[in-house]
């Protein structure tokens, strides 16, 4: 008996060790603290690199054109630097080590951007406070459906509000959100905050409780690219393929989603918007399929004046919809297109919101109007 209470503790001795030396390897060097937040905006980055011989701060809240902040040497080899003035926001960093860029290794926040995965910062606020967890969380789930449209087994996330599992009756009105060029499913649960977002508005009242489904709008890939699984090969130039993504999600992903959760199949209670690209396609499936949606929320678009366009928004606006929502940073690229959208809609009698915020083509600009529009729909 005592033979095996001793090899059972050398057993456990062994393991001990084993799993301090994996902790080990993920701790070598100096401990830090960051980034460190204080009341007022400011931000204290730090990096234990005794072996650096520079180190630079790179930030999203950078303006175009800024080059990376230079960080000082402390004592213990603890580079450091102060940022202030910052809003309310989720903000991107790295640091540039020899001219290497790298990600903070005492930081576990990241958010991923196609191929990269970058450290986030959270400055707290009124404006940011939606982004951090509420109390009661809805669920995030992964679906896989065939698309006969584009010929490919196809990923999508979907978002079910808390109460959806233990409420076996209860139906729900669905939004379509759509990312733009260079996401894919992913982009708005992992930069945009949309499950956090939706969370803390039903929470708090504020937004009716709804699901959101979140397609991947790259029609040549099954899912996002960090999966690894092969792309096909459809040429989108191709007549045969023209708005072939925007066909598949009105004539696929809605019969796939009202087949599978519990919804409200009706037009009043579906909801489209994306950006960028997505705004785009958010343009063409409403006005493509204008009975299909009466909640149309484009953002950081651009607008051609076309007779084309101008008879599919008479047609819209004939069909009857309850929301126009446009939003677009007063510094975006595509601002003057978006006010070219504004202006054709105004001229063609079509109610509708221009809502201007501050900034460019960015995600601390599209998770404000995501918080803005969400609680205007389905009311």
């Amino acid at each position: 008996m005592k033979r095996l209470i001793t090899i059972c503790a050398v057993t456990l001795l062994f393991a001990g060790a084993a799993s301090a030396q994996e902790i080990a390897n993920f701790s070598r060097g100096q401990q830090v603290v960051s980034p460190e937040v204080y009341d007022g905006g400011s931000v204290t980055f730090r990096l234990a690199a005794d072996y650096a011989t520079t180190v630079y701060l790179s930030g999203n809240w950078m303006a175009q054109g800024e080059g990376p902040v230079a960080m000082t040497k402390g004592p213990g080899g603890v580079w450091e630097t102060t940022v202030s003035g910052l809003e309310p926001e989720i903000y991107t960093y790295n640091f540039i080590v020899d001219g290497v860029a790298v990600n903070d290794p005492v930081n576990y926040k990241v958010q991923r951007d196609g191929t990269r995965y970058l450290n986030m910062v959270f400055v707290p606020g009124e404006r940011s406070a939606v982004y951090n967890e509420a109390a009661h969380r809805g669920t995030l789930t992964t679906l896989w459906y065939d698309s006969t449209q584009l010929g490919l087994n196809r990923r999508m996330i979907v978002y079910t509000p808390y109460g959806y599992e233990n409420s076996k009756k209860t139906k729900y009105p669905v939004l379509y959100l759509l990312h733009g060029g260079g996401g894919d499913e992913e982009a708005w649960t992992s930069m945009g905050r949309a499950a956090q977002i939706l969370d803390n508005l039903i929470e708090r009242g504020e937004a009716v409780p709804m699901i959101v489904v979140m397609p991947n709008g790259n029609p040549n890939q099954q899912a996002a690219q960090t999966l690894g699984l092969g792309t096909s090969t459809i040429n989108t130039r191709d007549p045969a393929y023209a708005n072939a993504y925007v066909k598949s999600l009105v004539t696929e992903i809605i019969p796939f989603i009202e087949k599978r959760f519990r919804v409200i199949a009706k037009p009043s209670a579906r909801a489209i918007s994306g950006l960028s690209m997505g705004g785009g396609h958010t343009l063409t499936a409403s006005q493509l399929y204008p009975s299909t949606f009466d909640y149309i929320c484009p953002l950081s678009i651009s607008s051609q004046d076309t007779p084309e366009i101008r008879t599919q928004l008479r047609a819209l606006k004939n069909d009857g919809y309850r929301l126009y929502f446009v939003g677009v940073g007063n510094t975006d690229f595509l601002y003057e297109g978006a006010q070219t959208l504004d202006r054709i809609l105004t001229e063609e009698g079509l109610q509708h919101t221009f809502y201007v915020s501050e900034g460019g083509h960015e995600w601390k600009n599209w998770r404000l109007y995501l918080q803005t529009f969400a609680k205007l729909l389905f009311k």
